[in-house]
């Protein structure tokens, strides 16, 4: 998948433990989109959010810590 001409750079959250079988996100930014996909299975299509979106994503996990 790219954005444009270019590849996407992917990024694993820093949550990751490196484990095989962990549930893990990896994201990629282009100047319009982030793009999410599942670190385990990188050939499924990648979810694209508008970055007004994701922030919103964001603050809302934000708010959810666990106590």
């Amino acid at each position: 998948m790219s954005a444009g001409t270019r590849p996407l750079q992917w990024v694993k959250s820093s949550y990751s433990t490196g484990e095989v079988d962990s549930d893990c996100v990896e994201v990629a930014t282009t100047f319009s989109a982030v793009h999410v996909r599942d670190s385990k299975d990188t050939s499924r299509p990648a979810l694209a959010l508008g970055r007004g979106a994701w922030a919103g994503f964001v603050a809302g996990v934000g708010e959810r810590r666990p106590v």
